[in-house]
């Protein structure tokens, strides 16, 4: 599941985005000052940043200057009231992917979203484990060929041990990057969650694809 952060100091459009984007499936985090936002940009790991360009502490424009300075892959687009060339221009020179002008509708700023977060020439959107194969882009699920049905937890849950196949997933890490809860918290969920998958996997004792390991977490290992 992606990550966004939206730092915008207008409580009612942050709070508008956040619930249209968790709509979509997307993980929201919010900030409301320009210092708080770069500080959550550099030490989280976002898919894709939504900036508004006059903020209280930092503004847009510095805060895409010094995170480009760490890191030069994720997207930026600014939400701003701004619209002349010459401002479009020093945005899109700050390091930002791309701009819309505010008032804005939801639905377009969704679709810039999408196109800023569609897979790069070279980037993985297939991903298999075994018989088992994934497809990130239209979030299908397949075991020998025939496609599984899967709710929204169960692929990400899927996905995040495929990606890090042959490597252990403890339950806190599993719980942070699949649930997104930074606390703690009652692990058992995974077990649940772990037990709906290999049964629908229809993964018997010659397919342990998906191993237990006591005391730890879980661990997907090609056979």
């Amino acid at each position: 599941m992606m990550r966004i952060l939206i730092v915008e100091d207008e409580t009612g459009i942050s709070g508008f985005l956040k619930q249209g984007l968790e709509e979509e499936s997307f993980i929201v985090d919010i900030s409301d000052n320009g210092k708080e936002g770069l500080e959550m940009a550099l030490t989280s790991k976002y898919d894709l940043l939504l900036l508004d360009w006059m903020l209280p502490g930092l503004s847009g424009i510095e805060i895409c200057r010094q995170f480009r300075k760490d890191d030069k892959e994720t997207p930026v687009i600014f939400l701003t009231a701004k619209d002349t060339v010459d401002e479009t221009i020093f945005g899109l020179q700050s390091g930002a992917n791309d701009y819309i002008k505010k008032p804005f509708h939801f639905e377009e700023l969704l679709e810039r979203i999408k196109v800023q977060l569609r897979p790069k020439s070279g980037d993985h959107t297939i991903f298999t484990l075994g018989p088992i194969e994934l497809n990130t882009v239209t979030h299908q699920a397949f075991k020998d060929g025939k496609e599984v049905s899967l709710t929204l937890k169960e692929f990400a849950l899927l996905e995040y041990l495929i990606r890090n196949k042959e490597r252990v997933c403890t339950r806190t890490k599993i719980i942070e990057k699949v649930w997104d809860i930074n606390f703690s918290y009652n692990t058992g969920v995974i077990d649940v969650y772990i037990n709906a998958l290999r049964r629908k996997l229809n993964l018997d004792q010659d397919e342990n694809y998906i191993q237990t390991v006591r005391g730890v977490g879980y661990i997907a290992k090609e056979l």
